[in-house]
Order: C-alpha cells, then structure tokens, then sequence
C-alpha cells in the first residue's frame, strides 16, 4: 500500500491510498478517483516520495481488502459515534494524535472534510475480525 499526496484542478491537495503507482495511473485515467472537497476527476500526483507501507497481506494476498481492513482496525482506537469529535479534538490538536476509526454519517463526514480534515471512509469488516 502506498499513501500518494495529490492535487485536483482547483488545487485541492490530499491523500490517496493505492495498491501502487501504477494502480492510482489506472484508475485516474478512468476517473475513479475525484477531489474529496470538490470532486474534480482531474488529479495529478504532487512531487513527493510515496509512503510505502508493507504488509504480509501485499506479500501474499495484495487483493485480501478484509485482510487489510482488520489490519487497519488493529492500529487503531475504535471511537464509536465519537468519531466526529475526537478527530476535531485531535485536527485542533486538543487531544494528543493517534489513530481512531468510529462512525459517523455522510453529512458529518462532509462537515469534517469541508473543516480541512482528512477522513478515509472504509466499509466495516465483519465484527467478530473487527476487535
């Protein structure tokens, strides 16, 4: 999994997780990746090295999606409903930072993006793999 910072048209920068570079290629070039804040399809990378992060699940099963949400989940402190405000609290740097997942609604997770803050809407894993 690489973590690509990138730009749309209107100069709205943010992150994009992709398989490789050459997976955020292909799915730019068939506009399945948009803007988060304006949903712009015209996106290019910006100069930076990528984050790369290896896992066992790229090593063997680089398509396992549930594999790798579990991972995910693992790594972080589940929230619950509280999501919204705790990712406030941590953007405004109130509480210390670290990694949370939790629910919030479509229009809580607008607020929090028109806020300048990066949220990654995933769908749940199953919950008996989830804790």
């Amino acid at each position: 999994m690489i973590v690509l910072n990138l730009t749309c048209a209107n100069s709205h920068e943010f992150e994009g997780w992709f398989a490789s570079a050459a997976e955020f290629s292909r799915q730019a070039g068939i506009q399945l990746v948009s803007c988060p804040y304006c949903n712009d399809f015209c996106i290019t990378r910006l100069p930076s090295g990528p984050h790369v992060k290896r896992t066992a699940v790229e090593a063997g099963k680089a398509g396992d999606v549930v594999s790798a949400l579990i991972e995910l989940a693992q790594h972080s402190d589940n929230v619950g409903a509280q999501f919204p405000e705790e990712a406030r609290k941590i953007h405004y740097q109130e509480i210390e930072p670290r990694n949370i997942r939790g629910v919030a609604s479509s229009s809580e997770v607008k607020a929090l993006i028109e806020e300048g803050i990066a949220v990654l809407p995933l769908p749940l894993p199953p919950k008996d793999k989830a804790h």
